[in-house]
C-alpha cells in the first residue's frame, strides 16, 4: 500500500525529497502525540503520514513551518531594539576634537619620537646595544662602560 500512497503523493508534491522530508516532519509529530486525521487501519506512522498528505487532511504549510523550526540552530527573539538618537551630521570625530589643556596633541607627539637621540634607538634584540656599551647580566653598567662614556 505504500507503494501507492507514494504515487499519489508525488501528485501532491512533485519534489520527492521535498515529500520525503515533509513526511517524515508530519510522522515525527504523530509519534509525538499530534492527533491523526484518518484512521489508523493498523499502519505505522510513515504510512499514515503519507495517506494524510494524498489525501489532503492536514494543513501542508503547517507541517513545512515546524520543519523549518525544528532544524534551525538559533532561534531568533524579537526583542525591541534600544532607540537612539544620533545625528550624523553633528556627530564629532576624535580627530576633530581639539585636545584639552595639559594633552598633548598627535603634531607634538610625534615631535617627542624626533628628539630622541640614536644611542637610545636600537633594536631591542638580544645583546644589542650602541656602540662601545656592555652591559652585565643585571643589565647595569660598568665602570668600563663610564670610562668610555667620558672619552667620547
Amino acid at each position: 500500500m505504500a507503494r501507492v500512497t507514494v504515487e499519489d503523493c508525488v501528485l501532491k508534491i512533485p519534489n520527492r525529497f521535498e515529500l520525503v522530508l515533509i513526511a517524515s516532519q508530519r510522522a515525527r509529530d504523530v509519534t509525538s502525540g499530534a492527533p491523526i486525521t484518518l484512521e489508523r487501519d493498523n499502519d505505522k506512522n510513515p504510512v499514515v503520514a503519507l495517506r494524510e498528505i494524498a489525501d489532503e487532511t492536514i494543513n501542508l504549510e503547517q507541517v513545512k513551518n515546524s520543519l523549518i523550526k525544528g532544524m534551525q540552530k538559533h532561534v531568533e527573539v524579537d526583542e525591541p531594539e534600544e532607540e537612539k538618537d544620533l545625528d550624523l551630521d553633528t556627530r564629532t570625530w576624535p580627530v576633530d576634537i581639539a585636545p584639552e589643556e595639559g594633552e598633548k596633541g598627535e603634531e607634538e607627539i610625534a615631535d617627542e619620537d624626533e628628539e630622541l637621540d640614536e644611542d637610545s634607538l636600537y633594536v631591542a634584540e638580544e645583546g644589542a646595544m650602541p656602540e662601545g656599551e656592555v652591559t652585565q647580566p643585571g643589565g647595569e653598567a660598568t665602570d668600563e662602560d663610564e670610562a668610555r662614556k667620558g672619552e667620547r
